[in-house]
């Protein structure tokens, strides 16, 4: 496939495209996904100065099919095989996590993938939060007791001072550590490699993950495997945030499960970089000494799915990080800004990463 008809020369190798050139950007098509809001889609015509056409099956509301010449720009969730051509300049994501897209087929030479984040990072801190310190009081333990109509006093726990591994230190991972930090929860990020000089915002410390026997390597096989077992034992909770790529599939399994002494496990990033099998082990043997799992490898889990049945585990919707309407238009809107000015968009997602 040749590059596409408008990424600027310049780009930083190994991280895609950089922005759209002018000219044709001020040619493309807005395509929108269906599903979209009316007033969003208000805004992003606003922000682009031209119409939007709502697009279903490689054709348009208006019987526009897409063979007709000229470069496209498309905001959505799905990328129709009808765009995955050298024509598309440009498609914005209203979702943050873009492994679908990616995994869907070969994303077009040249063309820009930007996602949305918003205020995601906020609300699945405060997910996470709210777990965290329900656990710390009980509450769980007293709904239940509450439903036997028993009265009886239990045992409760500060979160200061305890130890949460936080896997991913990008946007959402910082967010979640930066909110547990602000109740004395000491912070340990753990990143493809380990942070020399200053830690980032929200983290006390920001380490690399270690290949280590039998556990799948790719975020980082230089890291010392050591200094992440002894975080993995020390932690209270272990919060995953991270994306699916090919390096993080199946990144949660036996080796790291084993290596936790009791801590709670939080999933607030992908399913699929969970073994389940081996969480279920970890589970009974007491190595984790509990699961809140917001995503699942297949979802929605069918009511007969054995994830149902694993032993002190809360299972949510997906809802962690729901996106508005608003996380979108802001996003994209910071994204054009970006591009109009010939810069490559903060959110732009490497295509050869995944994220």
């Amino acid at each position: 496939m040749t590059p596409g008809p408008g990424a600027v020369s310049g780009a930083v190798p190994g991280e895609g495209p950089g922005a759209p050139a002018p000219e044709p950007l001020a040619r493309a098509r807005l395509l929108v996904a269906p599903g979209l809001s009316a007033s969003l889609v208000r805004e992003l015509e606003r922000i682009t100065g031209r119409g939007a056409e709502p697009l279903v099956d490689g054709v348009t509301a208006g019987g526009r099919l897409l063979t007709a010449d000229g470069p496209l720009l498309c905001v959505g969730a799905v990328l129709p095989d009808a765009l995955r051509t050298e024509r598309l300049l440009w498609f914005h994501s209203v979702n943050a996590g873009t492994d679908p897209l990616l995994a869907a087929g070969p994303w077009p030479a040249g063309a820009l993938l930007t996602r949305t984040v918003g205020r995601m990072g906020e609300r699945i801190a405060q997910y996470v939060l709210g777990w965290v310190l329900a656990e710390c009081q009980a509450v769980p333990e007293y709904v239940a007791q509450h439903a036997r109509a028993e009265w009886r006093r239990l045992p409760t726990e500060l979160a200061a001072g305890q130890t949460a591994l936080v896997y991913g230190t990008g946007r959402i991972g910082g967010a979640v550590a930066g909110l547990l930090r602000s109740c004395g929860v000491r912070t340990v990020g753990v990143g493809r490699t380990a942070r020399t000089g200053a830690a980032p915002a929200g983290f006390d410390r920001v380490i690399g993950a270690g290949a280590g026997p039998g556990v799948k390597a790719g975020l980082g096989v230089e890291a010392e495997a050591g200094a992440e077992a002894e975080e993995l034992a020390g932690a209270r909770w272990v919060v995953s945030a991270l994306p699916l790529t090919g390096a993080t599939e199946g990144f949660f399994g036996a080796v790291r499960f084993a290596a936790m002494r009791g801590a709670t496990f939080v999933n607030v990033g992908r399913g699929a970089t969970v073994d389940p099998v081996a969480l279920e082990g970890a589970l009974r043997s007491g190595g984790v000494r509990r699961a809140v799992l917001d995503v699942l490898p297949e979802e929605p889990a069918a009511p007969g799915d054995p994830v149902w049945r694993l032993p002190r585990t809360v299972i949510t919707s997906h809802s962690a990080g729901i996106t508005a309407d608003e996380d979108v238009a802001q996003d994209f809107a910071a994204c054009w800004e970006a591009v109009a000015a010939g810069r490559r968009p903060e959110l732009t997602v490497d295509t050869g990463r995944g994220y």
